[in-house]
């Protein structure tokens, strides 16, 4: 039995069994990609589903995630629908591309991500963070977290991949950005039919202003640079490679299409990874204390040697993406007959992997939704499946950005607990809501008070 310090973070109401799948088109199903969720889902490794048509396998066995991600990763593609869905506004970027374009792509990104490079950009991180923290009202008081790790995570991918452009810390544009993940993880009807863009809704019309102004940004950032790529930054050398492998065109289309890419991941995830444990430390204060420790100890040391001086904070991260993993979901189409888990799988297929599930599963995690950061130690990290955790995905797809992501939010986080204690308001629990990614609804307000 657990003890009574056990801390439990908040989650979605749970339905008692499986729903009929016409639920997820209306109401807070719609909304909320992680509400209402079967307690059935948390045990079993494999459910198979009709959606309008569509054969859907909800894929929880780690096994199963391999083989579809690494082992016959051939044989299981990005979904047409989702395709559809996300071309409108990435394009055929690193994040949509398959095949020779993706493998091109990637190669030409990684070296900006490898661990030397992202330690020379820890102290723009660090200075990000400090510029952030000297905003914030002196005084104790509630602050909203969120918008604050948006603001600093934006600030970061400006400056370390972007040279600094001021167009894209341009306060609309988190608005924009808001606006479109949030329509583009519902599934409504037109999306699934592939008529988005039809779609007479307020929320739909919004969605299509916003993406209309985030293309047209970075179009123009991309024609100012011109094919030389301009400065010496990230930004530069992608658009310099891209023309040196693709006709003018294309590679001017796809330096637009991975920037919004990189400007849209680069920052999201993080900033909801960061609100998200932020709210697990504050529910926790004598933890928070000892991160505090830790993190003050770390500031002697220059910002690229600090992130690997925050082993605690490190786990406290990780067990926070595990219960609110950046991405909730994502799918891949059979372009083949398999098997997954002893059920058969037929070209056309859709696998449906939900970190959301996978994380909270009980199968896999004792007492799973239970705050327990010492699953992260050493000594039991290295007995979970390495499919079992899939903060930023898995298999050769893994997020290029992942070290830059871990290493971003632990000096942010080490800055935050410099600066502020904070604590939970009574009363008050955050509300997880699941799209694209995992927003906390309405921001995720704390008390915060000077050290």
């Amino acid at each position: 039995m657990a003890s009574a310090a056990a801390f439990y973070p908040a989650q979605p109401r749970r339905t008692p069994d499986w729903q009929g799948t016409w639920r997820g088109f209306f109401g807070e199903r719609l909304r909320n990609t992680v509400y209402g969720w079967p307690e059935p889902a948390f045990d079993v490794t494999m459910r198979t589903r009709k959606v309008l048509g569509f054969t859907v396998h909800i894929v929880s066995a780690p096994d199963a995630v391999e083989r579809v991600m690494l082992g016959n990763k051939v044989n299981y593609e990005r979904p047409g629908i989702a395709r559809r869905i996300l071309s409108p506004l990435i394009g055929n970027g690193l994040l949509s591309a398959e095949g020779e374009d993706w493998r091109k792509q990637r190669k030409i990104v990684a070296p900006t991500f490898a661990p030397g490079a992202v330690a020379k950009m820890a102290p723009l991180m660090d200075a990000a963070a400090l510029r952030e923290i000297a905003q914030w009202n002196q005084g104790s008081g509630r602050i909203d977290i969120a918008p604050a790790a948006t603001r600093t995570t934006m600030a970061i991918i400006a400056d370390a991949l972007f040279g600094g452009d001021s167009r894209l810390l341009d306060p609309a544009a988190s608005r924009h950005i808001e606006t479109m993940l949030a329509a583009a993880g519902k599934a409504r009807f037109t999306t699934m039919l592939g008529l988005q863009d039809f779609d007479p809704s307020p929320e739909m019309r919004r969605a299509r202003k916003s993406r209309a102004w985030l293309r047209a940004t970075l179009t123009e950032l991309v024609a100012q640079r011109g094919p030389d790529g301009g400065p010496d930054d990230f930004f530069g050398g992608l658009i310099r490679a891209l023309h040196a492998q693709f006709p003018p065109e294309e590679a001017a289309a796809l330096a637009v299409d991975n920037a919004i890419t990189f400007y849209v991941a680069g920052h999201e995830t993080t900033s909801n990874a960061l609100a998200w444990t932020a709210y697990c430390l504050a529910a926790q204060p004598a933890l928070q204390e000892q991160c505090r420790k830790e993190a003050l100890d770390s500031l002697v040391l220059p910002a690229e040697e600090r992130a690997a001086a925050l082993p605690l904070l490190h786990q406290v991260l990780e067990e926070s993406m595990r219960l609110y993993p950046p991405a909730p979901r994502w799918d891949r189409e059979a372009i083949g007959s398999d098997e997954l888990a002893g059920v058969a799988v037929a070209k056309g297929d859709l696998v449906s992997i939900w970190p959301w599930v996978i994380h909270r599963h009980r199968k896999l995690w004792p007492d799973p939704d239970r705050f327990d950061h010492t699953r992260f130690a050493p000594e039991n990290r290295a007995k979970l499946h390495r499919f079992q955790y899939l903060p930023f995905g898995a298999g050769p797809r893994v997020c290029v950005g992942a070290r830059f992501a871990t290493v971003e939010a632990l000096l942010i986080l080490a800055r935050w607990l410099e600066a502020r204690r904070f604590s939970v308001p009574s009363g008050w629990r955050p509300d997880p809501v699941g799209s694209v990614t995992l927003r906390p609804r309405g921001g995720m307000i704390l008390r915060a008070e000077p050290v």
